[in-house]
């Protein structure tokens, strides 16, 4: 068994200023705790403290640093000499609730730490390690933990990367042995998943890598399988529903519907019973009023070829509410139908109020890797805005039948480049736009959702725009729930599906994506014009962009190139696709620049800069913020 070993050190660093508390709003986090992975079941993102603001921010100092105890493992000595541990970076993001901070590492070692100091009061280390490899591409790492209270016992619950759901005792780390005897397989009941049948990679055919989500006693979980599998027989990604006191199953919801059920129909010549994926690998949100949780879809198995699975396929690339305490579909929305492009929701919806044309409306918000951002009305699905189906480009690829058509929202407009045109191209200079143009001669290019094509005849393939990692992914958007602004960071670059053939004891799918292929630029310069990562502001209640910045400086590489000396640069982001953090008073996000990685205080207003702050690392996790003692403080994962 063979894993890659990670041995750069990992830091939660959390920065604080003493200032006095002022009043607390209604939506996000309003008593100074931070309980939920995106502050609130809504996932707004948003803190009302104020103590933080734009007078002093420069001036926030490192309070504590906690290292992650992952890097204390020997691994020689728990998995023998050929040990070579591959896991990703810290991307948790921890909770605070009573004066206590839970997280995660990125080997699944739930922690709790004194906020005030950073010092640990318990880990609990579920050993994943020791089960084989990640089944995701990042390697192993999560993204947090959930909590639960009923007043009197507290709860810490997590999905582990080898596939089991966890409940730990929040005072002391100890295994709740009332929920299942201690923890649940997900495993089980699952087609074509069995324990300790590893994938090619190595891999426990299911895990978990986001938290779960709490809707009263109901846990709500979902699972990943691996996303580039060989063979089209997969186990399906679908989500369950169990009683957090007892671990008794509840529910379960088919992502990918069986026989007899809504939507089995959209899955022709019976692939439903084959197919996998098509669940949720990312967070999700719930509206606990109303009870529903929301659940953003992924592809179902081949990202980007289909023949073997004709039909919408119902219920992947979509947003879905459920009854948390039955399951039950209360409606759903697909934004992809047959997906071909790898563009899986990617993060959790948002939950925000807005008033449009003097109506108002339980909203909620999801953006996409596509570029796009739709809005429904939360309880009954009804789109705030026309979406409409138009033609688009079908596929060349033998067997392939590609939908007709795909959801186009009239509002609010598209927040990244979506197809490619020449007018996309860079053209500082007549002799870059030149040679952009002649290797764009190599590829196949056009409007949203242009299908991945074969390599031939000196073409390397289609290329997409936005590419197969967004526009938007798992950092989401946040909310200011005072003025109906949602913020979203996003990236603009392209990719190339490199599509063929693999040998019939490797895989049974007519066609494969085998690798990626990149888009040279000009004198090592990206094809596409700038700005290559931006922030964006839509006012919600029209439907509008408020503002639009480019996130970052740019980097060394196009700053200091030959080609364009002499030339003043318009704003370059390419800093980073960075979680927001939304306060009473700033937007705050990391950031990457030529000086190094920041921490950046925006005017929500404008985008305006106003501060920056140092970091000693890179940033990989959202940041969140809390008070405590009469002081905020934010937190952040640095890897």
């Amino acid at each position: 068994m063979q894993f890659r070993k990670t041995l750069a050190s990992k830091y939660i660093g959390v920065c604080f200023f003493f200032f006095s508390l002022s009043a607390l709003a209604q939506l996000g986090s309003t008593n100074g705790e931070w309980p939920s992975y995106a502050s609130d079941a809504g996932s707004t993102k948003y803190t009302s403290l104020s103590q933080i603001n734009r007078r002093n921010f420069e001036n926030l100092e490192i309070a504590w640093r906690w290292q992650s105890i992952d890097v204390d493992l020997d691994f020689e000595a728990l998995l023998g000499l050929e040990a070579d541990i591959g896991f990703g970076r810290l991307q948790a993001t921890p909770l605070m609730i009573d004066g206590v901070l839970y997280m995660i590492t990125a080997l699944n070692q739930v922690v709790a730490l004194t906020a005030v100091t950073g010092e640990m009061l318990w880990a609990y280390d579920p050993q994943v390690y020791m089960s084989g490899a990640s089944n995701s591409p990042l390697g192993f790492h999560h993204r947090g933990v959930a909590w639960w209270s009923d007043g009197d016992d507290s709860r810490v619950l997590v999905t582990t990367n080898d596939g089991y759901i966890i409940s730990l005792v929040a005072e002391t780390g100890e295994v709740d042995t009332a929920f299942a005897g201690g923890r649940i397989d997900m495993t089980g009941g699952i087609p074509r998943a069995e324990r300790d049948v590893l994938d090619y990679t190595g891999a426990q055919p299911l895990g978990g890598v986001s938290p779960p989500t709490v809707v009263g006693d109901v846990l709500v979980v979902q699972h990943i399988t691996s996303n580039r599998p060989r063979f089209k027989e997969r186990p399906p990604t679908w989500v369950r529903g169990y009683n957090i006191r007892t671990g008794e199953l509840i529910w379960i919801f088919h992502t990918i519907p069986q026989q007899g059920e809504f939507g089995v129909e959209t899955w022709q010549e019976e692939s439903w019973r084959y197919t996998g994926n098509g669940g949720v690998w990312t967070q999700m949100s719930a509206d606990l009023e109303l009870g529903y949780v929301y659940l953003p879809t992924e592809a179902s198995t081949n990202d980007f070829f289909g023949g073997h699975r004709p039909g919408d396929n119902l219920f992947t690339q979509s947003l879905v509410a459920l009854d948390a305490s039955t399951g039950e579909r209360v409606w759903h929305f697909q934004m992809i139908h047959h997906g071909l492009w790898d563009y899986d929701t990617p993060a959790a919806p948002n939950l925000i109020d807005i008033t449009v044309d003097g109506r108002e409306i339980r909203a909620i918000a999801q953006v996409t890797k596509q570029g796009f951002t739709y809005m429904f009305d939360r309880a009954t699905g009804v789109p705030v805005w026309p979406i409409i189906e138009r033609p688009v480009p079908q596929s060349t690829i033998p067997g392939e039948r590609a939908s007709p058509t795909q959801p186009f929202p009239t509002k609010p407009p598209a927040f990244t480049t979506q197809g490619l045109t020449e007018d996309d191209l860079i053209d500082f200079t007549p002799e870059l736009r030149a040679q952009a143009l002649s290797t764009l001669e190599n590829f196949t290019y056009g409007p949203l959702f242009t299908p991945p094509s074969l390599p031939g005849d000196g073409n390397i393939g289609t290329i997409l725009m936005p590419g197969a990692g967004g526009g938007a992914n798992w950092p989401g958007a946040g909310i200011d729930p005072e003025t109906g602004v949602l913020f979203v960071p996003s990236s603009n670059g392209p990719t190339v599906p490199f599509m063929g053939t693999m040998e019939a004891d490797e895989s049974n799918f007519n066609y494969f994506r085998l690798n990626f292929r990149g888009v040279p630029g000009p004198q090592g310069l990206p094809i596409l014009k700038p700005p290559y990562s931006t922030i964006t502001a839509f006012d919600m209640n029209r439907g509008e962009i408020l503002w639009q910045v480019a996130n970052g400086d740019g980097s060394a590489r196009v700053e200091n190139n030959p080609a364009l000396e002499g030339i003043d640069l318009p704003s370059l982001g390419g800093g980073g696709r960075h979680p927001v953090l939304v306060t009473s008073t700033l937007l705050i996000h990391a950031q990457l620049t030529s000086d190094g990685p920041k921490l950046v205080a925006r005017d929500k207003s404008n985008g305006d800069e106003l501060a920056t702050i140092v970091l000693p690392g890179n940033p990989s996790s959202a940041p969140m913020s809390f008070s405590i003692e009469d002081r905020q403080y934010i937190a952040v994962s640095i890897a």
